[in-house]
């Protein structure tokens, strides 16, 4: 019997029988290999364009508003920001109710309905003419979109093992934010209509809203529930999807939802360090969206060389993430490269404090590239013309959803963390669109201050809560006399989380 054998006879019987014993089934990694290629290019090219759609019915109101919306609905003083803003308010409070939800009917069915929702919602901009109407359709927008960012990640997890996860999010990360260069040419092209009864920036909204509904009923049609109910599998592959997430990814693969318990997540106080993390990386997160537009008009060249600057950032962003998320995945480690992605930011908001921007223009340029190695939610406001031209990608959001997703082997409490996180994190636009005051333009040395101190707390709690979760392995090791890793345990052992005695930690 080897090592690993002897030290799992001392593991508790599972709960729930499975129709294989998980502990001695030898899987075959080529027939592994070819199966997540397959889950590969049937659902990342997908949820890639799903959320492409999702970004632009959010963000075209930035688009519409350069080709005349504010002046055709009359809209006046501060309206057109609490347009922006009121989206927040559903957002946030609907996420965890769609969330469960999604994982009740499956996120297969949800993601798409959602999208039919918020595409329908933005062919009704069509038929407004008035402040009224177009902030309640932006109320239901925010209710439409709300889990669909977290669903996403949750459904993944549905499909593969924790060693896989960061790397998948990353992929699906980078190609939105890649794809998201389309929305721009798209109302460029869009706008060129001058005929017709319509404005042209309603337009807009009729093609892409279309566009969303079409491509929600392929999704309904397309997407599978789960690994292990995918109909383009044979018996075998289905069996093998099975064990692969009984073994490393869920306590009870496609558990039924029970509502109570999953709210239990809340009951280990790692849970609401990680809140404490998201909120240091929300702050950040969307001070960079709101201020390097800024950086670079201010490095003084016209229109289009602006414009221009913007890509080499971006691009940046996307390769950090992707060298991140592969190198987290391969050494197994989840909060060292969480605090790197943390650290580049800080540095970047501290090196933009202390120099003279008009003087170091390339300084300052180099500073803006550090900070959207941090950037990936979609903007929630477009205060600034250029705002969404910095989708940049963030290895920390990414690296900390598949974190405690990777921690968390419960299905039902997965989707209720992953639901409230995530949204948590948007919320914090409200700080930083606060922040950045224009009586402290143009150094706005007080937000720089306050951006690059969440920044700092993020750093530290994240190597506070990687710090204890290794000591607390060494402690479980101890107290059982046993040398385990997170890999060693079938997570079918892990229903109770950390009250399990053979739970280890993902770090």
């Amino acid at each position: 019997m080897s090592t690993v054998d002897s030290e799992k006879s001392h593991l508790p019987t599972p709960k729930q029988d499975v129709s294989v014993t998980i502990g001695s089934v030898d899987i075959d990694s080529r027939a592994e290999r070819t199966l997540v290629w397959k889950f590969d290019l049937r659902l990342l090219p997908v949820l890639a364009i799903m959320y492409l759609f999702n970004s632009l019915d959010k963000s075209n109101l930035g688009n519409a508003k350069t080709a005349g919306l504010t002046e055709t609905l009359s809209l006046k003083g501060n309206q057109y920001n609490l347009i922006l803003s009121i989206f927040f308010i559903p957002y946030v409070l609907t996420a965890p109710f769609l969330g469960l939800l999604g994982k009740k009917y499956g996120p297969n069915i949800v993601l798409p309905c959602m999208m039919l929702a918020f595409g329908l919602c933005t062919i009704l901009v069509v038929a407004v003419f008035n402040f009224s109407g177009l902030l309640a359709i932006r109320w239901f927008l925010g209710m439409a979109e709300s889990a669909f960012f977290p669903l996403v990640i949750y459904y993944q997890t549905t499909f593969y093992r924790r060693g896989e996860l960061a790397r998948r999010l990353a992929i699906f990360y980078a190609a939105q934010t890649i794809a998201s260069a389309f929305s721009g040419l798209l109302a460029f092209g869009i706008f060129r209509i001058k005929t017709g009864p319509l404005a042209s920036w309603r337009y807009l909204f009729l093609i892409e809203g279309a566009g969303t509904i079409l491509f929600a009923l392929f999704a309904l049609w397309y997407l599978p529930r789960s690994a292990s109910e995918a109909s383009f599998l044979t018996p075998e592959e289905k069996q093998l999807a099975y064990l692969r997430l009984q073994i490393d990814s869920s306590s009870v693969v496609n558990e039924k939802l029970d509502i109570r318990d999953a709210f239990k997540v809340f009951k280990h106080p790692t849970s609401w360090v990680i809140l404490g993390i998201q909120i240091c990386l929300g702050v950040p997160l969307q001070a960079v969206q709101l201020f390097l537009p800024v950086i670079i008009q201010r490095l003084g060249y016209s229109t289009v060389k602006t414009n221009l600057f913007t890509v080499a950032p971006n691009i940046s962003g996307a390769v950090v993430l992707l060298i991140l998320a592969f190198s987290s995945d391969w050494t197994r480690w989840r909060f060292p490269f969480i605090a790197l992605g943390f650290l580049f930011t800080f540095v970047g908001f501290i090196i933009y404090a202390t120099i003279d921007v008009q003087h170091d223009l390339h300084v300052a340029y180099f500073a803006s590239f550090l900070m959207t190695w941090l950037v990936h939610f979609p903007p929630i406001r477009d205060s600034w013309k250029l705002t969404r031209l910095f989708r940049g990608t963030s290895a920390p959001s990414v690296l900390l959803d598949a974190w405690y997703n990777n921690n968390t082997a419960d299905e039902g409490r997965r989707v209720v963390l992953t639901s409230i996180a995530v949204p948590l994190a948007n919320l914090m636009g409200v700080v930083s669109s606060n922040i950045f005051r224009t009586q402290d333009a143009p150094t706005y040395l007080p937000a720089l201050i306050t951006t690059a101190s969440f920044g700092g707390v993020g750093i530290v709690l994240t190597l506070c809560l990687g710090l204890w979760m290794m000591a607390d392995n060494r402690k479980r090791d101890r107290l059982q006399g046993v040398h385990l890793k997170a890999r060693d345990i079938p997570t079918e052992y892990l229903k109770d989380g950390p009250a399990c005695d053979s739970f280890r930690w993902f770090y």
